[in-house]
Protein backbone atom coordinates (compact mmCIF):
# COMPACT_ATOMS: atom_id res chain seq x y z
CA UNK A 1 0.00 0.00 0.00
CA UNK A 2 1.52 3.33 -0.93
CA UNK A 3 1.62 5.74 2.47
CA UNK A 4 0.38 8.33 0.88
CA UNK A 5 -3.21 6.88 1.85
CA UNK A 6 -5.01 8.24 5.26
CA UNK A 7 -6.12 6.86 7.92
CA UNK A 8 -9.55 6.75 6.73
CA UNK A 9 -8.86 4.42 3.63
CA UNK A 10 -6.58 2.22 5.73
CA UNK A 11 -9.36 1.72 8.50
CA UNK A 12 -11.75 1.38 5.56
CA UNK A 13 -9.78 -1.58 4.00
CA UNK A 14 -8.77 -3.19 7.54
CA UNK A 15 -12.83 -3.07 8.43
CA UNK A 16 -13.37 -4.22 5.25
CA UNK A 17 -11.27 -7.26 5.60
CA UNK A 18 -12.53 -7.89 9.10
CA UNK A 19 -15.88 -8.33 7.95
CA UNK A 20 -14.91 -10.88 5.63
CA UNK A 21 -13.18 -13.00 8.09
CA UNK A 22 -15.85 -12.99 10.67
CA UNK A 23 -18.52 -13.50 7.48
CA UNK A 24 -16.67 -16.67 6.80
CA UNK A 25 -15.52 -18.08 9.58
CA UNK A 26 -18.43 -16.58 12.42
CA UNK A 27 -18.01 -16.66 16.36
CA UNK A 28 -16.28 -19.38 18.35
CA UNK A 29 -12.74 -20.01 16.99
CA UNK A 30 -9.63 -18.40 19.11
CA UNK A 31 -7.99 -14.79 18.49
CA UNK A 32 -5.29 -16.29 16.73
CA UNK A 33 -7.26 -18.10 14.03
CA UNK A 34 -8.89 -14.82 13.16
CA UNK A 35 -5.53 -12.97 13.54
CA UNK A 36 -4.40 -15.72 10.75
CA UNK A 37 -7.73 -15.29 8.29
CA UNK A 38 -7.14 -11.15 8.82
CA UNK A 39 -3.78 -11.65 7.70
CA UNK A 40 -4.37 -13.38 4.69
CA UNK A 41 -7.02 -11.02 3.61
CA UNK A 42 -5.00 -7.79 4.12
CA UNK A 43 -2.30 -9.56 1.70
CA UNK A 44 -3.89 -9.48 -1.56
CA UNK A 45 -4.71 -5.60 -0.83
CA UNK A 46 -0.95 -4.73 -0.60
CA UNK A 47 -1.67 -3.89 3.00
CA UNK A 48 1.67 -4.59 5.12
CA UNK A 49 1.51 -6.33 8.60
CA UNK A 50 3.08 -7.34 11.73
CA UNK A 51 1.81 -10.13 13.64
CA UNK A 52 2.60 -11.14 17.48
CA UNK A 53 4.81 -7.83 17.78
CA UNK A 54 6.49 -8.05 21.24
CA UNK A 55 6.57 -4.57 23.06
CA UNK A 56 8.58 -3.76 26.20
CA UNK A 57 7.26 -1.73 29.32
CA UNK A 58 9.34 0.33 31.03
CA UNK A 59 9.07 1.85 34.34
CA UNK A 60 11.32 4.69 35.00
CA UNK A 61 13.52 4.28 31.99
CA UNK A 62 14.20 0.53 33.00
CA UNK A 63 12.61 -2.35 31.36
CA UNK A 64 10.13 -4.45 33.83
CA UNK A 65 8.68 -6.42 31.22
CA UNK A 66 6.99 -6.91 28.20
CA UNK A 67 3.63 -8.10 26.25
CA UNK A 68 2.95 -8.99 22.84
CA UNK A 69 0.24 -6.60 20.52
CA UNK A 70 -1.80 -8.81 17.98
CA UNK A 71 -1.01 -6.86 15.06
CA UNK A 72 -0.04 -3.47 13.26
CA UNK A 73 -1.07 -3.08 9.57
CA UNK A 74 1.19 -0.36 7.83
CA UNK A 75 3.30 0.66 10.77
CA UNK A 76 -0.17 3.01 11.64
CA UNK A 77 -2.97 1.14 12.95
CA UNK A 78 -2.30 -1.29 15.74
CA UNK A 79 -5.01 -3.95 15.91
CA UNK A 80 -6.06 -5.99 19.15
CA UNK A 81 -8.53 -8.91 18.21
CA UNK A 82 -10.25 -10.48 20.57
CA UNK A 83 -13.11 -13.55 20.81
CA UNK A 84 -15.36 -12.94 23.44
CA UNK A 85 -18.97 -12.16 24.23
CA UNK A 86 -18.32 -8.21 24.73
CA UNK A 87 -16.05 -5.74 24.55
CA UNK A 88 -15.11 -4.43 28.34
CA UNK A 89 -13.31 -1.36 29.43
CA UNK A 90 -10.18 -3.14 30.19
CA UNK A 91 -9.94 -4.23 26.61
CA UNK A 92 -9.48 -0.81 25.89
CA UNK A 93 -7.14 0.37 28.59
CA UNK A 94 -4.83 -2.11 27.00
CA UNK A 95 -5.16 -1.22 23.46
CA UNK A 96 -3.73 2.34 24.91
CA UNK A 97 -1.30 0.76 26.12
CA UNK A 98 0.08 -1.19 23.12
CA UNK A 99 -0.48 2.32 21.24
CA UNK A 100 1.79 4.27 24.20
CA UNK A 101 4.26 1.31 23.93
CA UNK A 102 5.10 1.11 20.30
CA UNK A 103 4.65 5.22 19.59
CA UNK A 104 1.21 4.69 17.11
CA UNK A 105 -1.92 6.99 17.93
CA UNK A 106 -4.61 4.95 16.32
CA UNK A 107 -5.99 1.32 17.19
CA UNK A 108 -8.92 -0.41 16.30
CA UNK A 109 -10.14 -3.25 18.71
CA UNK A 110 -12.20 -6.02 17.07
CA UNK A 111 -14.79 -8.59 18.91
CA UNK A 112 -14.71 -11.64 16.37
CA UNK A 113 -16.66 -13.51 19.45
CA UNK A 114 -19.85 -11.75 19.09
CA UNK A 115 -22.63 -13.05 16.75
CA UNK A 116 -21.91 -9.81 14.73
CA UNK A 117 -18.34 -8.41 14.39
CA UNK A 118 -17.92 -5.88 16.62
CA UNK A 119 -15.23 -3.06 16.17
CA UNK A 120 -14.31 0.20 18.06
CA UNK A 121 -11.82 3.24 16.46
CA UNK A 122 -9.55 4.91 19.25
CA UNK A 123 -6.93 7.62 18.85
CA UNK A 124 -4.57 8.01 21.84
CA UNK A 125 -4.81 11.86 22.25
CA UNK A 126 -0.72 12.06 23.62
CA UNK A 127 -1.30 16.24 23.28
CA UNK A 128 -3.41 15.80 26.07
CA UNK A 129 -1.86 13.01 28.14
CA UNK A 130 0.00 10.08 26.87
CA UNK A 131 -2.56 7.97 28.71
CA UNK A 132 -5.76 9.61 27.35
CA UNK A 133 -7.63 7.31 24.63
CA UNK A 134 -10.44 9.18 22.67
CA UNK A 135 -13.12 7.02 21.21
CA UNK A 136 -13.32 8.27 17.65
CA UNK A 137 -16.43 6.04 16.83
CA UNK A 138 -18.90 4.52 19.39
CA UNK A 139 -19.33 0.53 19.45
CA UNK A 140 -20.24 -0.58 16.18
CA UNK A 141 -21.72 -3.86 15.53
CA UNK A 142 -21.28 -4.93 11.68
Amino acid sequence: MTQHRNIDELRHAIIGCAIEVHQVLGPGFSESVYQNSLALELSPKQLTCEQCIKLKVSYKGRNVGDFEADMIVENRDLLQLNALSTILPQHEAQLVNYLRARGIETGLLFNFGHQTLQVKANLRNTALHPHHLVNLDPLVIL
